[in-house]
């Protein structure tokens, strides 16, 4: 093997090693890679035309990201360029890379390394696919996303989870609704305005009043250090869930940037009089702050306790259900990879062969 392959292949290392779970660079390399293999994109653009594919790979890793992560890069278009600098991945070793693309090795190596930094989180997904209502611990499922720095970060989205999935199932089974209705003294302003009313309440003048379930709604993807809405209520009260400790400080940011009536904060455990100081002390918005204490207090109730056989199925599949649309590389990466035939190359005398 050449010198030059060896040291592209060190380069790529290089790369994978800093980056975070989701490895948008890399897959932004794989993919430059794998049009140039479909005839998209020739190896002399790669060496020598940069700026023919600069913006296009980050489409083609979007695509990718989309499918894998459900989400895309939202970093700088600064912080993504440094991709092709000589720190990176420049031109001149993306085009050695090309070269021993042979069949797809190298996107497949990076695929197999991006499989690598989401183990924890597929055995969560088997974790889950197993669970039964009797023997499911909550405390053991959050634990697993401290035991690896790799998805350490994850773990305010698997707290999400976790909350949405309780809270959504005994909505369901309290049989909540909410009543949406006019003042009958304004039925002439009603009347002017039905059509609003009908396409926005769901009123006119015929039925000023109707029920509606009440519903949970997660607010989807949000960057890791935003602050802002996670679950959101049909009835009123909007969630924010954050697996820090709760200050004053972090309160108060909560309480001044989500525009809803009555705030409910869920985070780790704290001491409870500073809970009870921070409730007092800020916006009178904020209804209350559950702990990860109570949280697992009520799984077991829900699994283990007088209602488990109403409750305990509809939990589980919930979770279920949030964590493959939060994680959803759990499902789609096979497809991916046997889309592209990666599970077919056999090179055993390439420095890119890893056995799946």
């Amino acid at each position: 093997m050449s010198p030059e392959m060896l040291q592209a292949k060190q380069v790529l290392d290089t790369l994978i090693t800093k980056q975070r779970v989701h490895m948008y660079k890399p897959i932004q390399v794989a993919e430059i890679l794998y049009h140039v293999r479909q005839g998209e994109l020739t190896i002399d653009q790669v060496e020598n035309e940069l700026e023919v594919y600069r913006n296009l790979s980050k489409r083609w890793r979007d695509n990718v990201t989309r499918l894998l992560l459900d989400r895309v890069s939202t970093s700088s278009q600064k912080y993504q360029d440094n991709l092709f600098e000589a720190n990176a991945v420049p031109p001149s070793s993306l085009t050695v890379l090309a070269q021993g693309n042979v069949d797809g090795i190298v996107e497949r190596y990076i695929y197999q390394r991006f499989l690598e930094k989401q183990r924890r989180i597929l055995k969560l997904a088997e974790l889950l696919n197993r669970a039964a209502i009797g023997t499911f611990d909550l405390e053991d499922f959050l634990a697993e996303f401290r035991y690896d720095k790799g998805i350490r970060r994850s773990i305010d989205k698997a707290f999400e989870i976790v909350v949405y999935a309780l809270f959504n199932t005994l909505v369901k089974h309290l049989k909540v609704t909410i009543t949406v209705s006019a003042d009958p003294a304004e039925s002439k302003l009603l009347r002017e305005f039905e059509m609003f009313a009908s396409l926005l309440l769901g009123i006119d003048v015929q039925n000023p009043t109707v029920r509606l379930p009440a519903k949970l709604h997660r607010a989807g993807t949000t960057n890791a250090a935003d602050r802002g809405l996670d679950i959101w209520a049909n009835f009123g009260p909007a969630v924010q869930v954050k697996h820090l400790t709760l200050t004053e400080n972090l309160a108060e940011d909560i309480s001044s940037e989500i525009a809803a009536d009555r705030i409910v904060i869920v985070c780790k455990d704290s001491e409870k009089e500073t809970i009870n100081r921070i409730c007092q002390q800020l916006d009178q918005r904020i209804q209350g702050v559950i702990v990860q204490s109570q949280l697992v207090e009520w799984y077991s109730r829900a699994l283990h306790g007088d209602f488990s056989d109403r409750l305990g199925a509809d939990l589980l599949n919930s979770l279920r259900q949030e964590f493959r649309n939060e994680f959803p590389f759990s499902v789609t990466f096979k497809e991916l990879y046997k889309e592209r035939a990666y599970h077919k190359i056999y090179q055993p005398d390439s420095p890119f062969w890893i056995e799946d």
